[in-house]
């Protein structure tokens, strides 16, 4: 329908500071500075950085996990709650996959147990069988099938691969509208990497889903994202349409990284320009 409002996920200026104290002294981290974006239904974010930029800042204040010193987040043009069942609520809209899907998943229960426990919180006038049904039906939505030969399995029966399927299976489990996944490849071996990003693209399309997908490659960026924000020391630095970004960076610092890059056809012609304007012979 013409004109109707998209649903949002949006940080409007959020800023956060660490305060850091050495014996008499203390000082001020600010690891996040100002920072505005909005991930649309449908649409992939990606958020570009090196370690310590401030990508999982921005990530643990998004899930409520960190207090924001400045700034607000909104979902579908509405601040969000900070308690109570408003920001239960909030929950169940957007979830988070975690980098590392060999600690995200607890050893001790079966992957049944996993998704379960939030259709229950969530979804509390269930029956049994019912929760069983959604169960089964979201191991089928991340391709994790016949589902019946997993519900019943433990964490150490799964692949990395398998182990994130479940993570990200468990983040749709509340009805999430939008998945914050942060480095949710990195950790996984190379060759089957690609299976679990297409599996996030395959889901975002299908059940419009907006993703914020965190990670320091941007050569996945390019491919699975629709923008990309570029962050450097807390500052995003650069933005835009993802092809743009890659063919034609404005800034210093996303043309360094892409010249770290392994992928780019232009990767020698990057890396002497970048040399040449750091004053590097």
């Amino acid at each position: 329908m013409s004109g109707e409002a998209v649903a949002s996920l949006e940080a409007r200026n959020l800023s956060k500071d660490f305060h850091l104290r050495s014996g008499f002294r203390s000082t001020v981290l600010h690891a996040v500075k100002d920072v505005s974006f909005t991930v649309e239904a449908g649409r992939t974010v990606a958020l570009v950085g090196e370690s310590g930029s401030g990508k999982s800042t921005i990530a643990r204040m998004l899930m409520k996990l960190e207090t924001p010193t400045s700034g607000s987040i909104l979902i579908d043009g509405v601040e969000t709650p900070t308690r109570g069942r408003a920001l239960a609520a909030y929950r169940s809209d957007v979830q988070m996959v975690f980098q590392d899907p060999f600690a995200s998943l607890n050893p001790f229960h079966t992957i049944g147990h996993h998704l379960e426990r939030p259709i229950r919180l969530h979804h509390p006038g269930l029956s049994s069988a019912q929760v069983r049904e959604r169960v089964l039906g979201l191991l089928d939505r991340v391709r994790l099938s016949p589902a019946a030969d997993y519900v019943d399995r433990r964490p150490h029966e799964l692949s990395g691969g398998q182990r994130q399927r479940v993570a990200i299976a468990r983040a749709l489990a509340p009805g999430a509208r939008f998945i914050v996944a942060d480095e949710p490849v990195s950790m996984l071996d190379v060759s089957i990497r690609l299976g679990v990003l297409n599996l996030l693209a395959d889901l975002q399309r299908e059940e419009n889903l907006g993703v914020l997908y965190i990670t320091h490659d941007l050569a996945t960026a390019r491919h699975f994202s629709d923008e990309i924000m570029v962050l450097y020391k807390g500052d995003v630095v650069e933005r835009g349409p993802a092809d743009d970004v890659i063919l034609h960076p404005q800034h210093e610092y996303t043309r360094t990284l892409l010249a770290a890059a392994p992928e780019p056809d232009n990767l020698g012609r990057l890396r002497d320009e970048v040399r040449a304007e750091l004053g590097i012979h």
